[in-house]
């Protein structure tokens, strides 16, 4: 394997982007999530790259314009179409053995692949637990610090099925104050945000292959999945072309090591599958 660093323009900025070399038809193109570098958070992007590439699929990375080293201002996710479409152009031209791209994202990035994915060369997404929490700039380094109404009741919900919790109630441990603030906050209504149905919008026009990868008990995830189980959604979890799995993990970025097997796993069961059907 090798492992190679290019430069490449996007709207008169420069981008840095890095490639794992694979000699497969079906390559890898990994979108950065908040405001990670293309390494990820303790490099678990290229660790990523680095393990589906063994496996002969080659994987591009880069940063966005403003992130790590490349130039320009950094427009949060929502200003990342450009660097998305240019991205998955140049990583064509840099394999012409490729004839599908599968673009993956986590977070915020997968929510941008739902926005903008469908107007760049990309043949399907993986999309890992998107984001869709109304913030002051709809960012996720501009998180929330009271979850929404959804996260909040699947948080509960998962305490009370913990014979602890009763136990830790009526010995005292648990903050009676804070308990009833957080069910009043529990049994608040949620409506789907004006980010929530731009993603909605995003999904039912992308038309290619799409995956959605959950870690379910995420704070993100469950933000998410109290919109797709919505009857606003009804039409877009009826869509053949959108699947979903999920893992029963806290982790958002997949970081243990039973996550990470499994977020290896669904990306080379749909790199595979992808190459099987291109033949």
């Amino acid at each position: 394997m090798m492992r190679s660093f290019h430069q490449f323009a996007c709207s008169e900025e420069t981008l840095s982007g890095t490639l794992d070399q694979g000699d497969k038809s079906t390559g890898l193109l990994i979108v950065s999530g908040g405001n990670e570098i293309k390494a990820g958070a303790h490099a678990g992007m290229a660790k990523l790259a680095q393990t589906i590439a063994a496996q002969g699929f080659p994987v591009f990375r880069y940063d966005r314009r403003g992130i790590g080293e490349s130039s320009g201002t950094n427009h949060e996710f929502l200003g990342s179409e450009a660097d998305i479409f240019t991205a998955a152009q140049y990583f064509r031209q840099a394999t012409p053995h490729v004839d599908k791209v599968i673009a993956f994202g986590n977070c915020d990035a997968a929510t941008a692949l739902a926005l903008f994915g469908k107007e760049a060369p990309i043949n399907g997404f993986l999309l890992a637990n998107p984001w869709a929490i109304e913030t002051a700039d709809n960012s996720a380094s501009d998180a929330p610090t009271v979850p929404p109404p959804s996260a909040i009741r699947s948080r509960y919900w998962e305490r009370l099925k913990n014979p602890q919790s009763l136990i830790d109630l009526f010995t005292g441990k648990i903050d009676l104050r804070k308990l009833a603030s957080g069910l009043k906050q529990a049994t608040q209504k949620q409506e789907n945000t004006g980010l929530s149905m731009r993603l909605k919008d995003g999904l039912e026009s992308i038309n290619k292959p799409c995956r959605i990868l959950l870690a379910n008990k995420d704070t993100t995830a469950r933000a998410f999945l109290a919109a797709w189980n919505s009857k606003d959604f009804a039409a877009t979890r009826a869509l053949p072309n959108i699947t979903s799995e999920s893992i029963d993990s806290a982790s958002h970025s997949f970081a243990d090591d039973r996550s990470k097997k499994w977020l290896e796993s669904q990306i080379l069961e749909t790199l595979n599958r992808t190459l099987l059907f291109s033949r």
